[in-house]
């Protein structure tokens, strides 16, 4: 047996035999198992790739996530209730006119005002003068009104009232208009000057309009140019006449509010010759069952198309509730009433007037100035425990 033969012996020997090492041979195989399946991965992924490219060219591309947090809306919240309710507590927010509860500071003659807010003049618990007239200014100084003395106003009959009532205060906030028996006592509380215009009878409202202050009493009213003083009878009565809307036209309408429950009239005038030009009945179709207006009372205040005024109501409770009305200024229709209930003195609670906001500002017994938003319903309170007479600058 020559050497290649021996070595083909041995070979055929060596493949019947297993391997010494099994475990090594299994990893190679596992090895070469990875290897394949690897491969066909490859291959896969591949075929994937070519085909979602495929797809993701025909389809448009997906948005990117938003992760930023969606602003809260503001909602303005409405009040559908044409009836609505004084709370039991008011809340009292930070307001200018809270200073009126303060006292004076300053005399006015001193230091005049740019522009009044408002007007305010103490009384005692039978309502008599108790203390000077206090004028804030817009500076948030508190004034005494030194240069001038009032008289109260009075009637025929000899009944007296503070000189001091709602719509004295011009609505520019630059002078203030005081009724006096035989004439009208206009200041100006930029300057702290006074003229006096000699006028005849018992004189006790006053109200501005426009180019023009009107003054009257239970027989009269005069109607007084600003600028010269020159003063003419004029066919209106100053109790029941609404002040004018400051932004206005001074051509507008004068509306008068007369009657009571079922005879309720908006009556229109033309502003200079004060002719009757329509009248409407004030109607409540939008009033639940049993409520209704009894009579208007205190002075009515334009704001726009809108009118408020205090008055007396039946309620779900009582016949003469105390209560405040806006009403349409065209047809007289009653859109808003607040019920302020039978717990409050009579003639408790006047409307003072109108914000710039749309909200009615009216006085709350006992002792209150209060917001009332009709389109919403919220009362705030303004200045607490305010006992005395109040005018509000337009």
């Amino acid at each position: 047996m020559n050497e290649q033969d021996l070595r083909r012996l041995l070979t055929v020997s060596v493949e019947d035999i297993l391997p010494s090492q099994p475990a090594a041979a299994g990893w190679d195989r596992a090895r070469r198992r990875r290897r394949t399946r690897r491969a066909v991965g490859v291959v896969a992924l591949a075929v994937a790739l070519v085909g979602g490219g495929t797809v993701a060219a025909l389809r448009p591309p997906d948005p990117p996530p938003n992760h930023s947090v969606a602003p809260t809306p503001t909602v303005v919240p409405t009040h559908n209730d044409p009836v609505q309710h004084a709370p039991a507590e008011l809340t009292f927010p930070p307001d200018p006119l809270a200073r009126l509860g303060g006292p004076a500071t300053v005399p006015l003659s001193e230091r005049p005002v740019q522009r009044a807010l408002a007007l305010f003049q103490p009384t005692d618990e039978e309502n008599r003068a108790d203390g000077p007239v206090r004028v804030l200014g817009n500076d948030g100084v508190v004034r005494s009104l030194d240069v001038v003395t009032l008289a109260p106003t009075r009637d025929v009959s000899g009944n007296e009232a503070s000189a001091v009532k709602p719509g004295v205060l011009s609505p520019d906030g630059r002078s203030a208009a005081f009724a006096q028996t035989r004439e009208l006592v206009i200041v100006d509380l930029t300057t702290a000057e006074v003229r006096r215009i000699p006028l005849d009878g018992y004189l006790e409202l006053v109200i501005w309009a426009h180019d023009r202050v009107l003054v009257g009493g239970e027989d009269r009213t005069y109607a007084v140019d600003r600028v010269t003083g020159v003063a003419s009878r004029i066919d209106v009565s100053a109790w029941v006449l609404a002040a004018p809307d400051p932004e206005g036209s001074r051509e507008a309408a004068l509306i008068e509010l007369i009657g009571d429950r079922e005879d309720l009239t908006l009556r229109s005038r033309t502003a200079r010759e004060a002719t009757i030009q329509s009248e409407q009945r004030i109607t409540g179709d939008r009033l639940p069952s049993p409520y209704q207006i009894n009579e208007f009372y205190g002075r009515g205040w334009l704001h726009g198309e809108r009118l408020a005024s205090a008055a007396w109501i039946t309620s779900g409770e009582i016949d003469g509730a105390e209560g405040a009305a806006v009403l349409d200024a065209r047809t007289g229709a009653v859109s808003h009433l607040l019920d302020l209930g039978r717990q409050r003195a009579k003639g408790c609670c006047e409307v003072l007037g109108w914000d710039n906001k749309g909200a009615v500002l009216l006085r709350l017994e006992p002792a209150a100035l209060a917001r009332w938003n009709p389109e919403t319903g919220e009362i705030t309170g303004i200045v607490r425990d305010l006992r005395g007479m109040i005018a509000l600058a337009g």
